[in-house]
């Protein structure tokens, strides 16, 4: 077992009722745990038991909770089932997977294996994103669709435009944590600022841990293994994964697929009743064919 993601006890709580405080965002959620190789694993749900499962899988320094949060509007058509990764979530294990191997991937089947999933609809959030094409890439025939929005490891940003936009502005927020220090910070990759977020953002900078690895980019024989049907959705100003870039190389390499770069957008794309209600509408039409 890796040391936990956060940096304290203390921390841990904070973290801990942030989670439940994005979790209230979720009407009727269920938390469950499951049995994996690498032990029990924290999963949320949410939506009729009846209705078609929709895995869902969270950004980096999240959460299940997180996610969920802001795709309520699927919890109705589908069942939401978002299990809390490894190494990235307060309610996860705290366990650092290899990123260069199928472990991530197995991780996750052994979930969907405990909780009696065979073939899965599949939509993945950044870090999420990448978990989720490794996956499909790696079991094919387990995911019926798959949704990656702002997705990791397809193709990357400049490291140094980067780490000059955020890196004195984290400093300035280290030394004096304002608001607007942290708005400062934060500019780059927030499209819109949203209190709750910015504020939950701002507690992750001093409460967890730093993690420096990429996801490696997938190879075009990887991404040639998307046979299932696929939608990808970039942010036009996303420094992180360039949207333009992301979509060249999916439309290149998964030519089937359904792609689009989100005008205006950062990749921390808006948590906004509009934008929530748009991408909701896109997801739940393609994920019903």
């Amino acid at each position: 077992m890796a040391r936990p993601i956060w940096k304290s006890d203390s921390a841990r709580a904070r973290l801990d009722e942030w989670y439940e405080r994005f979790r209230a965002r979720v009407p009727g959620a269920e938390s469950c745990s499951v049995a994996t190789r690498h032990g029990p694993a924290h999963v949320l749900c949410a939506g009729p038991a009846s209705a078609p499962p929709l895995v869902c899988l969270h950004a980096m320094r999240t959460g299940a909770a997180h996610l969920l949060s802001e795709v309520t509007a699927l919890a109705g058509p589908f069942r939401l089932v978002a299990p809390d990764l490894p190494d990235q979530s307060v309610r996860g294990p705290q366990l650092r997977l290899p990123l260069n191997t199928d472990a991530l991937a197995d991780w996750l089947f052994d979930v969907l294996d405990a909780l009696g999933l065979d073939a899965v609809n599949l939509f993945g959030v950044s870090w999420g994103g990448f978990a989720a094409r490794l996956a499909a890439c790696a079991r094919p025939a387990r995911v019926r669709r798959l949704a990656l929005l702002v997705p990791a490891g397809i193709a990357n940003g400049s490291h140094w435009k980067g780490l000059t936009q955020m890196a004195l502005p984290l400093l300035r927020y280290r030394l004096w944590s304002s608001e607007r220090n942290l708005r400062r910070f934060l500019a780059p990759i927030l499209t819109e600022w949203d209190d709750t977020w910015g504020a939950y953002m701002g507690d992750t900078l001093r409460d967890l841990r730093t993690d420096l690895r990429i996801p490696p980019l997938a190879t075009d024989a990887d991404l040639a293994k998307l046979t299932m049907p696929v939608l990808v959705l970039g942010a036009a100003h996303d420094i992180s994964f360039p949207g333009e870039a992301v979509v060249r190389r999916v439309r290149a390499a998964v030519p089937h697929a359904e792609t689009e770069v989100l005008a205006g957008c950062k990749h921390c794309v808006p948590t906004t009743p509009a934008f929530r209600e748009r991408l909701a509408a896109r997801l739940g039409a393609f994920f019903a064919g």
